[in-house]
Parts: structure tokens; C-alpha cells; sequence
């Protein structure tokens, strides 16, 4: 499916806590229907900037746009209905279930002339499905291990059914096969559904592999956005995370695969050298 024109954009952003600013003139673009990946080292900007487009950290200057209006003027509502946020960290409220809470994903949905119906009941369980938490429904989530809670935050955000979802370090607390069935559902979302997501990683190769679109960051700046086979050079990877490489074809899925240059071994001494 290709691109189409941003649905969300930030122009001009100033990006700060309280008085240490993050980045100054900002401008990024998320092409609709695509899968976005945000890259860069810690400490770059990456979370703040996501914040920032998801409308939970307000720009000390410029705008963020969403379907061309500013999003800090558009009705709560609205915005959720049209975005969903997986934050980096996310705290359950006491004595609540898996069921119940990715229930909550629903409320968007809900009004004085709409309540709970047999469609809210069916996006929940086939989110929950999605993520394999189906059977933790009736467990408190206080009670699970890190990795099923992160899945349980996605299953509410997959609930709340919006066309653009953004996922800050998703793959976060989860072991590698969870983390590319996670990046899989997050593929089948882009490719089946025509979702708009927005993810912020920190394994480069993963990113590579599954981004339609990236955005390279560093030090509160974009060095460089577009698909991954243009934007994964050496020379790209050495800017961004001051690691020298070599860039190869990876062998299953065709993408740029980034291989950090072996480091010099100083030769072994014979035994009994002086």
C-alpha cells in the first residue's frame, strides 16, 4: 500500500521539561497509511517527540497537525477516536483485571446515546486474542509479569481502534520471540487494516525490517527520513549511534541488515613468552 500525505506532522517544534529543552525547530511528517519507525540513540528526543504528536506534552512553540488541524485545539474525543497512545510506562489502576482493563481501550466509543454493545465486546476479545492475553482475562494485572503487561497495554490499545496508533518502545520487557510477534501484529495492522502506526525502537535492524518509513534522530534533530533502504547507509548508522559498520542484505526479509565491525583482537602470546 503506498504512502499518502501526513495525516500527522509536527512544524516547528519546540520540545522541553520545564526549562531543559529537548529540541528547537522540529518538523517531521508521518506518511498516512504507513508503518513508522522513530530511531536514534537514548536521550535523543525520541519519547519527547512522540509525547509531543500524541498531544501529552505540549510544544513550548509550533504546531502539531493532525488531518491539517492543530491537534491542541481539536476536542478530546475527537483525538481519541482518531489516535491511540501505547506510553513507555504505564501504570494499571489497583484491583483491576486484564479483561477490564483493556475494556477501557472502549471508551472512546462510549456516549449518553451509546453504551456498552456486542461490537465493544468483540473488538476486546479479538484485541486480547491478537495479543495472546485471551487467557490472562480474568487475572489481576498487578499480578502478571512485565512482558504480559506490556501486552496487555497493547490489547487496550488495539481495543481502542484508531487509525493512527503510537507505541513508545513496544517491544520493551518482552523476549525476542515476543518481541517480533509483537512487531508481526504491529505489520498485519499497517498492511491488512491500513493503520497508520508510529513506534519508537531501538534495535535498528528491527526497525529496518519493519518500517515502511523512518526517522533518524540525534540530539533533538532528524538527520535523515524516508523508506529504510535509503535512509540504513554506514555512513547514516556511524552519524546516529557513532557504531562503524557494514550494511548487507538480510537473507529473509531483503532489508538493510547492520552488522557492527569486529573489533581488533590483540594477537594471543605464545605460553612461556617474555
Amino acid at each position: 500500500m503506498t504512502p499518502q500525505a501526513a495525516r500527522l506532522e509536527g512544524r516547528g517544534l519546540t520540545l522541553a521539561y520545564e526549562k531543559r529543552t529537548i529540541a528547537e525547530n522540529l518538523s517531521v511528517a508521518v506518511p498516512d497509511r504507513s508503518f513508522t519507525v522513530i530511531i536514534g540513540p537514548n536521550a535523543c528526543g525520541k519519547s519527547t517527540l512522540l509525547r509531543a504528536l500524541a498531544r501529552t506534552l505540549r510544544p513550548t512553540s509550533g504546531q502539531v497537525l493532525l488531518d491539517g488541524a492543530d491537534i491542541a485545539r481539536l476536542p478530546a474525543k475527537h483525538v481519541a477516536r482518531t489516535l491511540g497512545l501505547l506510553p513507555q510506562s504505564s501504570v494499571a489502576p489497583d484491583g483491576i483485571t486484564v479483561g477490564e482493563l483493556v475494556s477501557r481501550g472502549r471508551y472512546p466509543h462510549q456516549g449518553l446515546l451509546r453504551q456498552w454493545s456486542e461490537q465493544d465486546e468483540r473488538v476486546v476479545q479479538e484485541s486480547m486474542a491478537a495479543t495472546g492475553v485471551g487467557e490472562l482475562a480474568e487475572r489481576m494485572v498487578d499480578e502478571l509479569s512485565g512482558g504480559q503487561r506490556q501486552r496487555v497495554w497493547i490489547a487496550m490499545a488495539l481495543a481502542q481502534e484508531t487509525p493512527l496508533l503510537l507505541l513508545d518502545e513496544p517491544t520493551t520487557y518482552l523476549d525476542i520471540a515476543h518481541q517480533v510477534e509483537l512487531l508481526d501484529l504491529c505489520a498485519r495492522l499497517h498492511e491488512d487494516q491500513g493503520r497508520t502506526l508510529v513506534a519508537v525502537l531501538h534495535d535498528l535492524n528491527q526497525a529496518a525490517r519493519y518500517a515502511t518509513h523512518l526517522i533518524a534522530m540525534r540530539d533533538g534533530a532528524v538527520l535523515a527520513a524516508g523508506p529504510p533502504q535509503e535512509v540504513v547507509t554506514a555512513e547514516l548508522v556511524e552519524q546516529v549511534f557513532r557504531l562503524p559498520c557494514r550494511i548487507v542484505e538480510d537473507p529473509e526479509s531483503g532489508t538493510p541488515l547492520v552488522v557492527p565491525l569486529a573489533r581488533r583482537r590483540t594477537p594471543a602470546r605464545a605460553v612461556g613468552a617474555k
